[in-house]
């Protein structure tokens, strides 16, 4: 099983980022998907959520509005596009896998960075 997270880095704040996370070796469409972030001497938080078909998602009150979570199942991925980006949303982001039985699934992140 690998989730691999792409995407991230710097950029000003007002701008956009679109994170990648590509998932394999499980049946992607049966997994609810989610985005975690988390910043310097905070605790992980969750961003954005989806289930399997890509009919439910959630969102975090800090970013909604600006960050819209979405799935392609025949590409395996989830994305989250990130507009109007502030400095408070600089963290790592993590892709999370949750099958409908077994143990879920972390990437190990990407790391986005919003400053002028």
């Amino acid at each position: 099983v690998q989730v691999v997270e792409s995407g991230g880095g710097l950029v000003q704040p007002g701008g956009s980022l679109r994170l990648s996370c590509a998932a394999s070796g499980f049946t992607f469409s049966s997994a609810s998907m989610s985005w975690y972030r988390q910043a310097p001497g905070k605790e992980r938080e969750l961003v954005a959520a989806i289930s399997g078909g890509g009919g439910v998602r959630n969102y975090a009150d800090s970013v909604k509005g600006r960050f819209t979570i979405s799935r392609v199942n025949a590409k395996n991925t989830v994305y989250l596009q990130m507009n109007s980006l502030k400095p408070e949303d600089t963290a790592m982001y993590y892709c999370y896998a949750k099958k409908p039985v077994g143990s879920p699934y972390w990437g190990k992140g990407t790391l986005v960075t919003v400053s002028s």
